[in-house]
Parts: C-alpha cells; structure tokens; sequence
C-alpha cells in the first residue's frame, strides 16, 4: 500500500516523533508528515485532540480519530480496526 494511512503532526526535534517515524518505516507502514511549527493550522488540530497541548506526535486517521504517542503496536491495532 503505497498511499498514507495517516497524518503524523510533529517537530523537528521530537525525539519520540523520530523514534516512532524509524519504527513506522522499518514496518513499512506509510504515513505523511506535518510539522506542526511549519503549520499553523496543524498546531491547532494537535492542540484539539490533546485538551489545548501541542503534544507530538500526534496521529490523525481517516475516521477523525487520534492517538497520542502510540506505540507500532497501537498504530498497527488502529489500522486493522479501519481497515475492517
């Protein structure tokens, strides 16, 4: 699957946004990236889904969901429930 499954809102130097961003590539699961400093709007979606705290990384699914700071696992259980 080649398109992206999800949005991850993040920083440059967020190392969990690195480490989770290593772990996602090594799975080969696709993903596109928003950098929430770069984009004002982001920051505000971020700040939504975490009672008004710009915590990153934050990841968006197709179905308006979030989750903040999973692990590979909680990101592979949320595409399995998606996908049906």
């Amino acid at each position: 699957m080649s398109e992206s499954q999800f949005t991850m809102f993040t920083t440059p130097w967020c190392g969990y946004c690195h480490r989770l961003k290593s772990q996602l590539d090594r799975e080969g699961i696709p993903f596109s990236i928003v950098d929430i400093e770069q984009e004002p709007d982001a920051a505000f979606t971020v700040e939504q889904a975490n009672g008004g705290n710009q915590t990153v990384p934050t990841l968006l699914f197709s179905d308006g969901s979030t989750l903040t700071n999973p692990s590979v696992a909680q990101v592979k259980e949320k595409l399995s429930l998606l996908a049906g």
